[in-house]
């Protein structure tokens, strides 16, 4: 007898009612996605999925590249909500309490949105550069923090103290994403401190980093 695959059922098609067609092709694409990878989407098989005809979803998207986008755009959208959220929920805090809170909002939806982070981490399968969308909602967000680390750098004197930001950000940045790809690349059982969870690690790890930020000379806090 063969063994059985430990693969999940392919999702099956749903009967589409008129409405928005683009947001069911978008959704259809994300289950899609889930089970079988980004290699084995395409824009017929979101079509099956949402319940249409082969052909109806190309006057919305043309390419495998348009339907990524418009995924990529949806995700970033309500990356950009979860952040601005956590941000107003410390609006009163130091400026490195804010950033932080940017960071933790970061890790934590890409650890609930493993799927869509996976789109918006793959710039060569979307069209970034003609997006309007994507480029405003990734700039705001690349706004509050360039505006946090200056508030927060606001006090160090001389000529290094911009390049100090600059590589804070950079260094913050690259610890956050870093902690996002871990966790959705499914890294963390090998290197989550033992009896913690994923979340508690992740977070705990940019709490740590952040403490040492804070504690570096002459930084305002």
């Amino acid at each position: 007898m063969a063994p059985r695959s430990s693969s999940p059922p392919a999702p099956s098609p749903r009967a589409y009612h008129h409405g928005n067609l683009r947001e069911a092709l978008v959704e259809a694409a994300v289950e899609l996605i889930e089970h079988g990878g980004l290699d084995k989407l395409s824009v017929r098989e979101a079509a099956k999925r949402a319940g249409v005809s082969p052909g109806a979803p190309f006057r919305h998207f043309a390419t495998k590249t348009a339907l990524l986008t418009a995924v990529a755009e949806q995700a970033t959208k309500r990356l950009r909500a979860h952040v601005e959220e956590a941000i107003s929920a410390v609006a009163d805090a130091p400026p490195l309490v804010r950033f932080g809170a940017i960071g933790h909002a970061y890790i934590e939806w890409a650890r609930t949105n493993p799927t869509h982070f996976r789109v918006i981490s793959e710039r060569s399968l979307i069209d970034y550069d003609g997006s309007p969308s994507l480029r405003s909602d990734n700039e705001t967000i690349r706004a509050q923090m360039r505006k946090l680390f200056d508030e927060a750098f606001a006090q160090k004197s001389g000529s290094a103290a911009g390049t100090d930001a600059a590589h804070a950000q950079i260094a913050a940045r690259a610890l956050v994403y870093g902690l996002a790809r871990m966790a959705v690349d499914g890294h963390f059982p090998e290197w989550s401190l033992s009896r913690q969870s994923t979340a508690k690690t992740m977070a705990d790890t940019l709490d740590f980093f952040m403490s040492q930020l804070a504690g570096a000379p002459g930084l305002g806090r």
